[in-house]
């Protein structure tokens, strides 16, 4: 308790770099469009925790690139998914700087994600921690002592102030130009829990720290009783149920379950044979795509228990020969399901949470291919969560930088009914709900339409109408430079080149229901 108060310079200048920091954060956001700014903001939260950190200078040069490489996406666009990953790249940045990072992928995500869950309580914990160490060693009378020697000054020299106002015509003009109504104002509930939120937020980037809990579990042992042995006595019945040869069993089982799925699936999704009556194409797709995915991961639990590194299951080859063929199989099945749902957009369409869907899909492939490298090259379950992560993470990455939006709408518009004569009917209102990366498809829908009878279709001129007003929106809103992104630079180029698409004359209204 002592080495805090000892540290309060330290502690100072960290609370008066969180309230500047509180501040700017209060320019770049508050009331305002989010774009670049959040980079900027990074960018300095890092720069402030570097230069207050005294070891900052030894830290190692991963935290340095999570930091770049975290923050890169939000340059591109501003997301929830951009915004979590510069999180984790501050915390990562944060925790290194202060020589607490291990290493492992999977032992640095634990902690990253026992740093940002203590994150909101951090401030509190430091302010109630600081004062108790305060009042233990007798400064709370200083504290007050201090605050009391101003109220003397203070007070005579507002009534010296008013005095001299009503002396000097200057003065008072000067103090009519101060209007304390406009001032209390200022004060607004919502902008004050703005600021109490940043300070707790960037408190815990100036001063990173792991919950001290942690530290004390893992230092707690049990006490073992005299005469009583660690090693428990065998459970016949457990090594029944969940014994080699029920393990054996079950493999071939599970192998002869799959193979009969795997056939049905060659013969008639790839193969051309007709389903039985009652039953289309299209709803066998969508029907078989996400418990497939379930029975996948159930799979892949199975694997994890039944081949534990070390147990007897590990070591048989043919119980591995099988888990081979049966993860092999697991992994076809998951293939089927992205074919599935690839059928079934055909007919329905894209959305994000089909995009989602096909993203889960393939981190589930690639996980079971992880097991199968485990296996065979006998690594431990950490290495096996490690790798996931990592993979998990480049995918995430990799997304931060795809236009979600763009992709949903180019595709929709391109294999709509209206453009090719098959499939479903575009549903422009949700295009127009993706926002406006989705404006450049609509207007080669509308500019298709236009050429067609189709123009005169109310709905389509009601389109043409509330795109133009989106836009007028979307480009007022771009002249704050707060909101810049890359993305939104890139889409500004493209509508400026492009020709708008014109609403006829004697448009009707809306007709709702269209």
């Amino acid at each position: 308790m002592t080495s805090f108060l000892t540290a309060a310079p330290s502690y100072c200048a960290r609370f008066g770099v969180a309230v500047l920091l509180a501040a700017l954060a209060d320019f770049f956001f508050y009331g305002q469009p989010v774009g670049i700014t959040f980079f900027l903001f990074g960018i300095t939260l890092a720069a402030a925790a570097a230069a207050i950190q005294p070891s900052a200078l030894s830290a190692r040069g991963l935290g340095s690139a999570a930091l770049l490489v975290g923050l890169l996406p939000l340059i591109e666009n501003v997301s929830a998914l951009s915004v979590a990953i510069g999180l984790v790249a501050m915390a990562v940045f944060a925790l290194s700087l202060v020589g607490r990072l291990r290493r492992g992928a999977a032992r640095i995500a634990g902690q990253v994600a026992l740093f940002l869950l203590a994150a909101p309580f951090r401030f509190v914990h430091d302010f109630f921690r600081w004062r108790k160490a305060a009042r233990r060693l007798g400064r709370r009378r200083v504290h007050v002592a201090a605050i009391a020697v101003w109220i003397m000054p203070l007070t005579l020299g507002a009534v010296f102030l008013a005095l001299f106002g009503a002396a000097n015509p200057v003065i008072e003009y000067w103090l009519s130009l101060i209007d304390l109504l406009a001032l209390l104002d200022l004060i607004q509930l919502p902008r004050l829990a703005f600021w109490l939120f940043m300070l707790a937020g960037v408190w815990v980037f100036l001063r990173p720290r792991l919950p001290r809990f942690l530290r004390r579990i893992a230092h707690l042992t049990l006490p073992i009783p005299l005469g009583v042995t660690t090693t428990k006595p065998a459970k016949a019945i457990e090594d029944i149920v969940f014994g080699k040869a029920a393990i054996l069993r079950a493999l071939v089982v599970f192998n002869i379950l799959f193979v009969v799925q795997t056939a049905l699936d060659a013969t008639y999704l790839w193969g051309g044979v007709a389903l039985p009556d009652g039953l289309t194409y299209a709803a066998y797709a969508h029907r078989g795509a996400y418990p497939l995915i379930v029975t996948a991961l159930l799979a892949a639990g199975f694997v994890l228990a039944a081949l534990r590194p070390g147990s007897t299951t590990s070591g048989d080859p043919f119980i591995r020969r099988l888990v081979y063929v049966w993860v092999a199989q697991n992994i076809v099945l998951v293939i089927s399901s992205i074919l599935r749902l690839d059928l079934y957009i055909g007919i329905y369409a894209l959305t994000y949470w089909r995009v989602a869907a096909f993203v889960w899909m393939g981190l589930v492939a690639a996980g079971l291919a992880l097991i199968i490298a485990r296996i065979a090259l006998e690594k431990s379950n950490e290495w096996l969560l490690s790798a996931n992560l990592l993979t998990l993470s480049a995918t995430l990455y990799a997304c931060s930088f795809i236009n979600f939006a763009a992709l949903i709408a180019n595709y929709n518009v391109e294999h709509s009914f209206e453009m090719t004569g098959q499939g479903t009917e575009l549903d422009f209102w949700y295009l127009r709900s993706l926002g406006p990366s989705a404006w450049p498809a609509l207007d080669r829908f509308l500019e298709h339409q236009g050429n067609t009878n189709a123009a005169s279709v109310p709905s389509y001129r009601e389109l043409a109408r509330l795109l133009g007003q989106d836009e007028a929106r979307y480009r007022a809103g771009q002249e704050n430079w707060r909101a810049w992104s890359f993305r939104d630079w890139r889409l500004s180029r493209t509508l400026d080149t492009r020709v708008p698409f014109v609403v006829p004359q004697g448009s009707e209204p809306f007709v709702p229901g269209r």
